[in-house]
């Protein structure tokens, strides 16, 4: 049997984590059947599922990947701009519409719900350590606890992305945002 390269692998697991972003946007969760994932990858099921244990597996891959890109940007720029990112280019969040199926299966399912939340881990520290950061160059609200802060900016976020996930209008989102992050600044 030949051997696949490295290169090829990985090619054929973006492409798969692509197809799969489209299918989950388009079809929710529930909806995007392996039929489904077949067509949207141009691949069979056999393929896919060499690489991803399951559906399961491979959504959780799509959010690690999207963790990881976050928690660059909310270490160097912070939670704000993640925000600010998924107004200005939603076509990269839109498989987050899945949220609220995604929040009753954390709810229900315990596997899951131990999954999501390690791949969230990386979003949830570096927002962590750049708020933290921030309060030490005395930047953020000494009267609010670093945690709170943290607890509120992830409130917002969740928010926006079922805002977004709504197809609701996002025309004032920018101001909002503008609020959010003058309300956790320190006031001079």
């Amino acid at each position: 049997m030949p051997k696949v390269s490295e290169d090829h692998l990985a090619a054929r697991r973006r492409q798969i984590l692509d197809g799969a972003r489209t299918c989950f946007a388009e079809f929710g969760y529930d909806g995007a059947t392996v039929r489904r994932l077949e067509s949207a990858t141009g691949l069979s099921r056999g393929a896919i599922f060499h690489h991803y244990r399951d559906k399961d597996a491979l959504f959780l891959a799509l959010a690690h990947e999207d963790a990881e890109r976050m928690a660059d940007i909310a270490a160097t720029q912070g939670l704000v701009q993640v925000m600010r990112d998924m107004l200005t280019h939603p076509e990269r969040f839109d498989w987050l519409g899945t949220r609220l199926e995604i929040a009753r299966k954390i709810k229900n399912d315990a596997d899951f719900r131990e999954q999501w939340t390690e791949r969230s881990a990386e979003l949830t520290d570096a927002t962590l350590r750049r708020l933290e950061r921030q309060k030490e160059r005395g930047r953020l609200r000494e009267d609010v606890p670093t945690g709170v802060l943290l607890g509120y900016l992830d409130l917002v976020l969740d928010g926006l992305v079922t805002r977004l996930a709504s197809g609701r209008a996002t025309d004032q989102l920018e101001s909002v945002l503008d609020l959010v992050e003058e309300s956790v600044r320190r006031q001079k």
